[in-house]
């Protein structure tokens, strides 16, 4: 370690030269060391850990031409242009370049002008192109998305199979792989199909902790997306969807309705698919709506939300798919609408796949994700888990490994609190259910005992309700003793009962075509002690808790500011806002007002192009936007002391909250703002949630917030999509919201 240590220097100026950053984050000193040395090398970084730069500094530290295999046209074009920014002489060759274009490149190459070549697995592995690698000295071959080899991960890509041929002919330069998201079973696939030599293995902790996790009940979905939408006008994000149809669908009702947003499917052509895309990393538009099933292969590291507005098929495509919010590590919300109902489509896809041992590890997956979506603890704790890691603390370190086996069928700790998922900062009720257990136990065993032979969930549901069907018939189940017990119950209230069983171990769920359940060992058990069993409420609506994890307080005034600048920057230069720099560049200048070259290049992601080609006209916004506006103190990471006195309050809400103090009506601040009536009521409730005092008479009359107040009192606080049905969508979404902060601040006082 020592050692290491001593050699820190040699990295650390070209971190700082080329990237901007002064200290490495975990494991890439390590990793970097190792490539470096000549060894092969795995690595395991979630989304936003830092991977690209493993490869990429070892290729400014020494001479010869890295090579990095991507799946993702749209990533290398990114990853290239960040780093043509940066002043490293990249390139990438593919179907999208022009015959011209790629001839000039090809020059290039092999004049060696180039120290990193981004290339897709099918370019790679051509013959013609094999022969032009060996002449161009490979001192490094990467294979990003590296769980594309394994049938076993979630995006299996046949083509990556073939990489591994490069062992042959280039048995002296050392190959490392990366991935964001693979069990243990795929990270020996990875290992073995690339034929990786004695590979030093760095595994880092899964824990996201500035990403907050929920989970809400799939009611209304669109409207759930918009109201979620509206509460952050400023903020951009990814929805993900089933079917192309639904992100068509999606993307054009939210544009109707005045956000901006594009579709991102496999249907699209490759020319709509890049033009959307570099809309989106503009900052064009607000949302793209993706199918859950094509890749996008973003690099936007100021992704601020990943709505879920369908299941996911598998823990591991959401872990990744999740992971694209919050890269530059301020916060980032994940949010999931469930459904049971969306797993009976799953199914129905599942079920069409020809190979067996596809639609068994299909469905094994399937159910798992449903697992996940219902229940009852940390989500952050069965995110993990699922990876074989043990939670032990939201500050971003890594966990113990848990045995390989028990991610799934077992309780989690309860007493774990992540703070920042809504089973830990919302938790659900729970019941005694110990009448339901027995009764859908008892029914599962007594099915079994008359046929000799086990049925599904929807079965026994439909027995415990009395349903008159043609299995029920045949079957004889009419005559069970558990038939028609559980009418106290909905069926969708039974078949979450099931499933809360199945998780709590005392059911199993078979995967074949046609699933079963069967009583478990302490299932039976529990059945004939009939001992105690808690139950959960299912998935609702959870009061939201602002997440601080990742957070940067700064003047949110100068931050606009500089986002306008950044902007305007990066269009004149045609590249996506963030290669110019990331929010959290933007969030320390606005913080600690950058007055010299010298304090700015100590702003993270400064280096040295940036310096010279950003740092006069960003000092000079700065100094600008001080000559008209105080300088805020901050201390702690929190607002400490505003000269004058001031709440964290933006500048567009702010002018909203004078003008309604004025007396202006919200319908005549719409009006004279040339805003919509919702997005006013928006701005007030974020004024009444910052602290400022509002009095809710001026808004609703005393009958109104009667009315409102019962409907709260029905639905629950956290649900105000159904409250607003409950009262017949009487009162627009911003109302009922400022009703509630208004009852939450009364609560806090």
């Amino acid at each position: 370690m020592s050692a290491l240590k001593s050699a820190a220097p040699e990295l650390l100026p070209l971190l700082k030269q080329y990237f901007g950053f002064t200290s490495f984050r975990p494991l890439q000193e390590e990793i970097i060391r190792d490539s470096l040395a000549g060894k092969d090398v795995f690595a395991l970084l979630p989304t936003g850990g830092g991977k690209s730069l493993c490869f990429q500094l070892p290729a400014l530290a020494r001479d010869g031409l890295t090579v990095v295999v991507s799946p993702l046209i749209a990533l290398m074009k990114d990853q290239v242009d960040a780093l043509q920014a940066s002043g490293i002489a990249a390139t990438f060759l593919n179907s999208s370049l022009a015959a011209g274009e790629g001839r000039e490149r090809l020059r290039g190459l092999h004049n060696g002008e180039f120290k990193l070549l981004y290339v897709a697995p099918e370019r790679l592995m051509l013959s013609g192109f094999l022969k032009d690698l060996q002449r161009w000295n490979v001192r490094l071959i990467a294979i990003d998305e590296a769980h594309c080899i394994s049938e076993w991960g979630h995006d299996f890509r046949p083509e990556y199979r073939q990489i591994s041929e490069l062992r042959k002919l280039f048995p002296n330069v050392p190959f490392m792989a990366l991935t964001a998201t693979a069990t243990g079973r795929v990270r020996e696939d990875i290992i073995t199909h690339l034929k990786l030599r004695d590979p030093k293995i760095y595994v880092a902790s899964f824990n996201r902790p500035n990403l907050t996790y929920r989970v809400l009940a799939k009611n209304k979905p669109f409207d759930q997306l918009f109201e979620f939408l509206r509460a952050r006008p400023k903020e951009s994000g990814i929805v993900y969807c089933l079917s192309r149809k639904g992100a068509e669908s999606v993307a054009e009702r939210l544009t109707e309705n005045g956000i901006k947003a594009k579709p991102y499917h496999a249907g699209l052509t490759p020319k709509e698919r890049s033009e959307h895309q570099e809309l989106f990393l503009r900052d064009n538009i607000r949302v793209v709506c993706a199918t859950i099933a094509f890749g996008m292969g973003i690099n936007k590291p100021n992704v601020r939300f990943v709505v879920h507005y369908d299941l996911p098929k598998n823990i591991e495509g959401y872990y990744q798919e999740t992971g694209r919010a919050g890269r530059d590590g301020l916060p980032g919300e994940c949010v999931l609408l469930f459904s049971a109902g969306d797993a009976v489509k799953q199914t129905m896809f599942i079920d069409e796949k020809p190979n067996p041992q596809e639609r068994e590890n299909a469905r094994k997956q399937l159910q798992q994700m449903v697992h996940y979506a219902e229940c009852a603890n940390c989500r952050r704790v069965e995110l993990l888990a699922y990876f074989g890691e043990e939670f032990s603390g939201n500050d971003g370190r890594a966990g113990s490994p848990l045995p390989a086996d028990g991610a799934h069928g077992v309780a989690r700790p309860t007493e774990i609190n992540c703070g920042a998922c809504d089973n830990c900062f919302s938790p659900r009720a729970t019941f005694d259910g110990t009448l339901a257990a027995q009764k859908f136990l008892s029914c599962v065993f007594r099915i079994r005992e008359k046929t000799n032979f086990g049925v599904g969930l929807n079965h026994v549901v439909e027995v415990l309700t009395g349903a008159d069907t043609e299995k029920i018939r045949k079957w004889g189940h009419a005559q069970l003793s558990t038939y028609g017990i559980g009418k106290e119950h909905s069926r969708p209230e039974w078949a979450a009962i099931g499933r809360e069983l199945v998780r709590l171990g005392y059911l199993r769920q078979t995967t074949e075509k046609f699933s079963t359940l069967e009583l478990t060992n302490a299932g039976a058990a529990i059945l004939k002690s009939r001992g105690k069993v808690t139950l959960t409420k299912p998935v609702a609506a959870p009061e939201t808790k602002k997440h601080q994890v990742g957070e940067i307080s700064c003047d949110e005034g100068l931050f606009e500011r500089l986002r306008d600048l950044r902007k305007r920057l990066a269009d004149e230069r045609d590249v996506p806002a963030y290669i110019v720099f990331s929010d959290v560049a933007l969030r320390q200048m606005a913080r600690n007002y950058p007055a010299s070259e010298r304090d700015f290049a100590r702003i993270s992601g400064v280096g040295e192009k940036k310096l010279r080609e950003y740092g006069d006209v960003f000092l000079q916004e700065i100094a600008q936007h001080l000559a008209t506006n105080p300088r805020q103190i901050f201390a702690d990471d929190s607002f400490v002391v505003p000269l004058p006195q001031r709440s964290s309050l933006g500048d567009t809400a702010r002018e909203t909250l004078r003008r309604f103090r004025a007396r202006a009506s919200p319908v005549e601040i719409a009006e004279a703002r040339g805003l919509v009536i919702g997005t006013i009521y928006g701005h007030l409730a974020t004024a009444i949630e910052a602290g400022e005092k509002i009095e809710l008479a001026d808004l609703l009359d005393a009958e109104a917030q009667t009315e409102i107040a019962a409907a709260f009192k029905r639905t629950g606080w956290g649900n105000i999509v159904g409250a607003r049905e409950l009262l017949g969508e009487k009162y627009d979404y911003g109302l009922l919201r400022i009703f509630r902060a208004v009852a939450n601040a009364r609560r806090g006082d």
